[in-house]
């Protein structure tokens, strides 16, 4: 058992990383741009990122750069940029050509933009050459006073230690200093000469910023980098959205899915397992079939329906106003009791369960029936009646107990389920759990807070499965996983 254990265990990291890998992949190859959205702020014109206003442009750059978007996605070969990739970027900014469209030249912004630091040694050669046109020298020099600014140490930190607030002040200094070498379009040589050598002078004094081993860039400088080395401290970054960290907003919202789905989970098993040991042992009869197209009736109607038809016959007072709208407890919770807030939070959450397990209460019925309509048949079963046992022994102690095998598969479902939550039901609702956390994300592309609450529901689907394995063995002492 302890070696079954183990392997499984061992097992779960590969089986974690494909899937990781997998959602990775989704979350950055799916349309839209997480920057494009936080930027635009409502005013619908967030995929026109060539005509934003100088601040703005700085701000959505500033965006990428601070969550990684900047980066390739897998593979970074970056390191090869030179002169013949630069320039005819930066012709391609200007609209120099013809036949330059218009979506070239926002892809041509974007590049330059990303590529960062490893432009500057083909911007500088840009800058210094005379036979280039004097428009295409003048973008090279602003897009050297960007593209070679240093990034702050740990800008999100609420609280950054003293070295790191001295780095950070060294940083900003110096990035500061660079708008000052830099000339527009109707710039006299004299200043285009002294801009391009002290450009000249800059690279050469730093070079080593611009030496890289190739093989460590080529996979270590990427996003999926980047974030699984956040991922192994632990560290879901930060929210698009507010800038707080994802994983504190996961445990503020974890108390409500877990108090729903917990509650749910705990209902639908108490009432359908033996519902459904009922139903097996009255089969066929009158009572057993009136269940059987009521509990199918329950699973065919959607979630948002039952919802939306129990908040409009006991909410809104049509004709009853039983129960609250929304929400998952009372505004004036702080005054009180431990008793009087239990109630509140029940009073409010009544119909979210209801909603959450008439459906799932209908599906482990017909499980925990047909599984004891397969052990019932069984030639054990028939000995112990035969043995003078009573009914209720016979089922219950024997008969039930190795039926269960069908109910306990479904384990493995269960811990994602109550840390998933459930969106219609949130949603609905209104209750700020970890499925309307999860719909809400996803509106708004905040790619670390998807990728926290999909690998966390990951983690505990194995985890949940091991546990279903291992509870095979408990309840029925013929498996054995030796």
């Amino acid at each position: 058992m302890w070696t079954y254990i183990l392997k499984r265990i061992l097992l779960m990291f590969p089986t974690f990383f494909a899937v990781s890998l997998i959602v990775f992949f989704i979350l950055n190859f799916a349309p839209g741009s997480p920057a494009a959205v936080a930027l635009s702020s409502g005013d619908g014109n967030s995929g026109q990122s060539s005509q934003l206003s100088g601040q703005q442009r700085e701000s959505y750059r500033l965006f990428k750069e601070q969550f990684n978007y900047d980066k390739p996605i897998l593979f970074n070969t970056r390191f090869t940029l030179g002169r013949s990739d630069v320039e005819p970027t930066l012709v391609d900014m200007l609209a120099s050509a013809e036949e330059v469209s218009f979506a070239r030249q926002i892809e041509a912004q974007e590049d330059i933009e990303n590529w960062g630091s490893y432009a500057v040694p083909g911007l500088v050669e840009v800058l210094k050459d005379p036979a280039v046109a004097t428009n295409v020298r003048a973008l090279a020099s602003v897009r050297l006073a960007v593209n070679s600014q240093r990034s702050l140490i740990n800008p999100t930190r609420r609280r950054p230690n003293a070295e790191e607030r001295a780095l950070n002040s060294e940083i900003a200094t110096e990035n500061s200093e660079f708008i000052k070498w830099t000339f527009g379009t109707d710039a006299a040589p004299e200043r285009v000469s002294e801009v391009a050598t002290f450009w000249d002078a800059w690279l050469t004094n730093n070079e080593e910023r611009f030496t890289y081993n190739k093989a460590s860039v080529f996979f270590t400088d990427t996003r999926f980098a980047k974030y699984w080395s956040n991922l192994s401290r632990l560290d879901f970054g930060i929210s698009h959205v507010d800038k707080r960290p994802v994983i504190d907003k996961v445990w503020k919202k974890l108390r409500y899915s877990v108090t729903l789905s917990l509650s749910s989970v705990l209902l639908v098993y108490l009432v359908s397992v033996p519902l459904g040991i009922w139903s097996s042992v009255r089969r066929n009869t009158l009572a057993d079939r009136i269940v059987t197209v009521a509990l199918f009736m329950m699973y065919s109607l959607p979630s948002f329906f039952v919802g939306v038809f129990l908040l409009n016959l006991l909410t809104r007072g049509t004709p009853w106003q039983i129960f609250p709208t929304s929400g998952f407890e009372a505004l004036n919770t702080a005054n009180m009791t431990t008793l009087d807030y239990l109630k509140d939070v029940i009073w409010h959450v009544f119909l979210p369960i209801c909603t959450l397990s008439y459906a799932s209460l209908a599906v482990l019925s017909r499980y925990a029936r047909t599984g004891l309509l397969d052990v019932i048949r069984a030639d054990y079963i028939r000995t112990a009646r035969a043995k003078g046992l009573p009914e209720f022994v016979v089922i219950i102690k024997h008969a039930a107990r190795n039926g269960m095998i069908p109910i306990l598969t479904l384990l493995a479902t269960l811990l994602p389920a109550m840390i998933g939550g459930s969106v219609v039901v949130e949603v609905v609702f209104g209750i700020p759990g970890m499925g309307r956390y999860m719909f809400e994300s996803i509106n708004v592309r905040d790619y670390n807070a998807v990728m926290a609450i999909l690998l966390i529901s990951c983690s505990l689907t194995l985890v949940g499965m091991l546990l279903s394995d291992i509870s095979y063995a408990l309840v029925d002492p013929r498996i054995s996983f030796d």
